[in-house]
């Protein structure tokens, strides 16, 4: 039988009954930290969305920022699939993994993994191991799910990535991978990531303009050597380097910032705070 990855965050990170789930991704969508409208599906494309950076916090915190990510994605268009690429947290380091058949399950049913992108990417990056065990609990993947069913529904299907290893070599062979695998497909790439951590305010929000404006730039290495000199505390900057490395080759041109906050902006005051960006990275006209 094939795998069914079971919900580790429900009721925790996110609601965790549908209807409830339902009500705070749309409350996600209103509120003043994200675009401030419910997302609408562009029909006709234009499909210029190659990558999307987008957070992985409880949705109390970052789900208005990621609802700026998966809002554009929808004004842009359907794709057929979605590669999500996010970090491990749980201790299993170096532990760099794909789920190649099978499907993930939220509140909103399940997503299935798209068997023929994943088994390809796999066959051209044999490091990757095909072994669901290490997300198992992980947060920062499952997370985007319910946002990718919430406005797209559920036959969108999708490829499971999480990286343990966060070199830069890694990620610019895994970019290189889904360059060549994505070629011509109607895919999108998402890179899962919160940035400053154990930091006041005032030096997160330092760090993370620093590194924002560093993703800006489009440059994968200056994005990834720029985190190493500022020992920026952000978790996902191996999938970051990687989507950026595979949005240039497939053809984007351009980032755009979307939205941004830290965990102050929800509950001001107290001690650090964690921040967060949504950015679209997009093909030319």
């Amino acid at each position: 039988m094939a795998y069914t990855r079971q919900p580790a965050v429900a009721g925790q990170f996110y609601a965790g009954t549908r209807a409830a789930l339902e009500a705070e991704i749309k409350q996600c969508f209103r509120d003043r930290l994200g675009p401030g409208r419910e997302p609408e599906v562009a029909a006709e494309g234009p499909r210029r969305i190659v990558g999307l950076v987008s957070p992985h916090a409880g949705y109390a915190y970052s789900g208005p920022i990621a609802a700026a990510a998966y809002g554009a994605l929808g004004a842009d268009g359907r794709p057929d699939t979605v590669v999500v690429i996010s970090p491990q947290h749980r201790g299993w380091a170096p532990a760099n993994t794909i789920q190649t058949a099978g499907a993930w399950r939220t509140p909103l049913g399940d997503m299935a993994v798209d068997g023929e992108t994943a088994a390809a990417l796999a066959a051209a990056a044999p490091w990757l191991e095909d072994d669901p065990a290490p997300s198992a609990d992980e947060h920062s993947l499952e997370v985007q799910l319910p946002f990718l069913q919430y406005v797209f529904g559920p036959e969108l299907r999708f490829v499971p990535i999480m990286l343990g290893e966060q070199s830069l070599e890694r990620a610019r062979s895994l970019g290189a991978v889904l360059a060549d695998c994505l070629l011509g497909k109607n895919a999108v790439i998402v890179a899962s990531t919160d940035l400053s951590h154990e930091h006041d305010e005032r030096h997160a929000r330092a760090q993370d303009g620093k590194l924002i404006e560093a993703l800006l730039r489009f440059d994968p290495e200056h994005y990834f050597e720029t985190r190493t000199r500022l020992r920026a505390t952000t978790c996902g900057f191996g999938p970051v380097t990687a989507m950026l490395c595979a949005a240039r080759q497939l053809g984007a041109e351009q980032v755009e910032q979307l939205a941004y906050a830290t965990s102050a902006d929800v509950v001001p005051g107290g001690g650090y705070v964690v921040g967060y960006v949504a950015a679209a990275v997009r093909r030319g006209p």
